[in-house]
């Protein structure tokens, strides 16, 4: 069975289900919803055919930071119109590149210097990040994914979140940036990687410029961005959709990947942050506590929300968040995983992920799952 690359990606009209997939941020962490998305990949294949890509079954894929980075690496198109990177591909992405995004360095004076680099910059300079991505994804711009994307990010001079959208683009073409723009700007986190600013023009010749930070500091779970965005072209009358009501969630299946969760030991104590000031917020510890607690607590409120809104219209085996909790010999906040080819390797095989090792509600979900998105291959290959 056999993808012809000339077909158009088929709107939801053309099945009865809107189907939405969403990963959150977490740096290094995501190669959990990297090994979460092989395994799913490779079932589609098993039912569908090796041509068969996370892409052709997912209305919107959505990301923020490394989930940006992986949404980006499953929609952006390749020469034959197939996506650059397999779903099998993206763990490799992290294992060759990361020791030199976030370069270690084991010297006795470390904990020291990075206080200093906490006060002073950011603790990576950005500059290989910027380089990879801007290599694999070249020109690429938004409006020629593989199928709709949405990448939140936030623009520190307006103070407001910019939300990079298939959807959008096709109104507003001044967000219509390079795909190497928008991933570096969504992993732009607050004292790990420098902001970035760049600028896109328009038809008419008009500029706008963006100076961007990590979309996670307004919602690093973008479950809820994504539906919003596909609710807003509902209301807005587009003929992509079949008839359906802006908040008949029945037509949703959503599936959700985190990137785990620190164990409830690994969290920070109440006696701890009685003793912060200003600093200790920013680098209590070695770490970034306001930016640790903002991104979680931002993922865990918009699963709450969701999780609610589901068994509200009872229909909660449309929507499946996977969020393991995590834990390796030391605790797992990025700047305490030693990130080199060696310790990534032990990464991999510790953190719990082997898919048969998710909860059996979670396994069961995900194959239900598989038969409510398979029409949307089905309906654009030909035998």
């Amino acid at each position: 069975m056999r993808r012809s690359s000339s077909l158009p990606l088929q709107p939801p009209t053309y099945g009865n289900l809107i189907t939405i997939l969403s990963i959150d941020g977490g740096g290094i962490r995501g190669i959990i919803p990297g090994t979460i998305l092989a395994f799913l990949e490779s079932e589609l294949q098993n039912l569908d055919g090796e041509s068969a890509v996370i892409a052709d079954y997912f209305d919107v894929i959505a990301g923020t930071s490394t989930g940006g980075l992986i949404a980006t690496m499953l929609t952006s198109p390749n020469g034959d119109s197939r996506p650059l990177f397999a779903a099998k591909d993206i763990n490799q992405f992290y294992l060759d590149h990361c020791p030199r995004i976030f370069p270690q360095d084991s010297h006795q004076f470390v904990p020291v210097a990075n206080m200093i680099k906490a006060v002073c910059g950011p603790k990576y300079n950005g500059k290989y990040l910027h380089m990879i991505l801007k290599e694999i994804l070249g020109s690429t711009r938004l409006h020629e994914t593989l199928t709709n994307v949405v990448i939140p990010t936030f623009d520190i001079k307006r103070l407001q979140p910019t939300i990079f959208s298939s959807y959008e683009v096709k109104k507003n073409p001044s967000i219509n940036a390079f795909l190497s723009d928008i991933c570096i700007s969504t992993s732009a986190a607050p004292s790990y990687l420098p902001a970035h600013y760049f600028e896109t023009e328009d038809l008419p010749g008009k500029v706008r410029e963006f100076n961007m930070i990590d979309g996670g500091v307004a919602a690093n779970n973008p479950t809820l961005v994504a539906m919003g965005e596909v609710t807003k072209e509902i209301m807005g009358g587009s003929s992509d959709f079949f008839a359906i009501k802006p908040l008949d969630y029945r037509r949703f299946l959503v599936i959700s990947l985190g990137t785990g969760a620190p164990k409830y030991q690994e969290k920070y104590s109440a006696d701890e942050a009685a003793k912060w000031g200003v600093f200790g917020w920013l680098a209590g510890g070695g770490s970034t506590p306001l930016v640790d607690v903002s991104m979680q607590s931002s993922s865990d409120m918009v699963d709450f929300h969701l999780s609610a809104l589901f068994r509200a219209v009872h229909i909660e085996e449309n929507y499946l968040r996977i969020c393991m909790s995590i834990s390796l010999d030391k605790p797992t906040r990025m700047e305490h995983i030693s990130i080199c080819r060696t310790s990534l390797k032990v990464a991999l095989h510790c953190h719990t992920l082997h898919v048969v090792n998710l909860p059996r509600d979670d396994q069961r979900s995900m194959f239900n799952g598989l038969d409510q998105i398979r029409p949307r291959w089905t309906g654009k290959v030909r035998s």
